[in-house]
């Protein structure tokens, strides 16, 4: 019964307690999540400050960068502005010299015109006074002789003609030592002046490089930005570039042959190397020079192996190889000296002279053209004096001097190197002349010559060069020759088209032959 006791008490014990426990347990949950949520709550509150900081100080930084780069803009724009003002300001500078050229040159022309005009006043008042004189001769003569008009006027006619020639000789020869005394002044004038002006195909293939490109985005990384690059390479090489529509190629335009090798290595090793900016390009203009430098340096050493010559100036040799890159009417100058060289040596075996000198004039004949567009005066005068500078021999520099005829040769060595070099010059396909038009010009300058009264034979010699006309003594007086020799080379002017100039020598003598019997 106890136990019975026990049993139902234990029950109402836990029926009462359990719904106890259950009220109590639900109010500790609910505060607990109270506090938990309340805790949420605040670190919520914590992390938006804290967010709308970080926010404020980010916009704050953001307004920052964004006032440095509108001033760095600025100050970009300013620059460009003030560089193109610059430029704006070189380039009316310019205009305005040239302006002042032209006005210089139009003074000039008016002052010419001027003269003319005084010195065709001058030339009618002589043509009156000439036709006065006329009058009162034939006047007096009539008086005097008691001739007929026609015979007085045939006399006088005579007699004025040959006082008319003489003056006329006289006044030309004047005129040209005038001119001479001038051309010096002028000479460098007129001859850019006409390299300006003309563009004929061999001067455009003589004076052009092409290098090519492994694709047409390299010509804007050539170029540059607002084209520093591109003015950066043709500052320090002193050629032009001209970047057009061709497809992956840049063509370099120049008259020195050795600036436009120079560019052409400079450019090409830029291309390979990619980084293409003013400073890398300064540095590989350097090299490329150094490269071109050496280069003069072997050709010329292997030019005097070829021929067989020792002992040679190292200055000389490297100018020797600098002809490599110096052509004359087409033909290279370092071959056609090499070619020179072994034409005389030939000549000299079969003449037995010495062989080894012969080779040597034949090889310096040609040295000065590596310097005549560098320095004052001819080919002839610049390689003599280099020869002389560096103790050639005394035939070796006779040999330079005289193989144009322009000194008198003083041994037969001299004289081979002139046939060698004439034989070089004028054979067939040397230079840029096919043979029929060598010969045709040849017969056309002796056709010219001939046509001309008093004239009995003419001979075209040194390759088109010279022209010797040998007139009839009783027909062409001394007076005559001289207005002879220019109507001559007036028409030669006028009717061929050939490279350099060409020598008028007018010949008149007088033989007298008689036998002892």
């Amino acid at each position: 019964m106890e136990a019975i006791i026990a049993v139902v008490t234990l029950i109402v014990t836990c029926a009462v307690a359990i719904p106890l426990t259950i009220v109590f347990y639900s109010k500790h949950q609910k505060k607990t999540s109270d506090a938990t949520i309340g805790s949420a709550q605040d670190k919520a509150r914590e992390i938006i400050d804290e967010a709308l900081k970080t926010a404020e100080s980010k916009k704050r930084e953001s307004m920052l960068e964004i006032k440095e780069e509108s001033i760095r803009t600025k100050n970009e724009l300013d620059k460009e502005i003030k560089e193109r003002r610059a430029e704006a300001q070189r380039y009316e500078r310019r205009v305005q010299q040239k302006e002042e050229n032209i006005d210089k040159k139009a003074e000039a022309i008016e002052k010419r015109e001027s003269s003319l005009a005084a010195r065709e006043e001058s030339l009618e008042k002589m043509k009156v006074e000439i036709s006065k004189l006329n009058e009162q001769r034939v006047q007096e003569l009539e008086r005097i002789s008691g001739l007929t008009s026609e015979q007085a006027k045939d006399y006088l006619l005579k007699i004025v003609e040959e006082e008319v020639k003489h003056e006329t000789a006289v006044m030309i020869k004047e005129m040209e030592s005038r001119a001479k005394e001038e051309a010096d002044k002028k000479a460098k004038e007129y001859v850019v002046s006409a390299i300006q002006r003309c563009a004929a195909d061999h001067v455009s293939e003589t004076t052009i490089s092409v290098v090519q490109l492994p694709s047409d985005e390299m010509k804007g990384r050539i170029i540059g930005r607002e084209g520093r690059n591109i003015r950066t390479l043709e500052t320090m090489t002193g050629v032009d570039l001209i970047i057009d529509d061709t497809p992956e190629a840049v063509i370099l335009s120049g008259f020195d042959p050795i600036r436009r090798e120079v560019a052409r290595i400079a450019l090409e090793k830029l291309i390979v190397d990619g980084r293409i900016h003013p400073a890398r390009i300064e540095e590989m203009v350097e090299k490329a020079q150094k490269e071109v430098e050496q280069m003069m340096k072997e050709e010329g050493e292997a030019a005097t192996l070829e021929v067989g010559v020792h002992g040679i100036h190292p200055e000389l040799i490297r100018l020797l190889g600098k002809m490599k890159f110096r052509t004359s009417y087409g033909q290279n100058a370092l071959k056609h000296s090499i070619e020179v060289a072994q034409l005389s040596g030939l000549l000299a075996a079969e003449m037995g002279l010495d062989v080894r000198l012969a080779k040597r004039a034949g090889l310096l004949h040609d040295i000065g053209k590596s310097v005549d567009h560098e320095m004052e005066g001819s080919h002839i005068q610049l390689g003599a004096e280099l020869c002389r500078k560096y103790k050639e021999n005394a035939v070796v520099i006779n040999a330079v001097e005289s193989h144009h005829g322009d000194v008198e040769a003083t041994s037969l060595i001299a004289c081979i190197v002139q046939a060698a070099d004439t034989i070089s010059a004028a054979r067939p396909g040397a230079r840029r002349e096919t043979l029929e038009t060598y010969t045709s010009r040849l017969k056309q300058l002796e056709e010219i010559a001939n046509n001309f009264k008093g004239v009995d034979k003419s001979f075209a010699i040194q390759a088109g060069r010279e022209i010797r006309v040998m007139v009839v003594p009783e027909q062409i007086s001394d007076a005559d020759m001289v207005l002879l020799a220019r109507d001559i080379s007036k028409q030669i002017e006028a009717e061929l088209e050939y490279p350099g100039q060409i020598k008028v020598n007018v010949i008149r003598e007088s033989r007298v032959i008689d036998y002892a019997k």
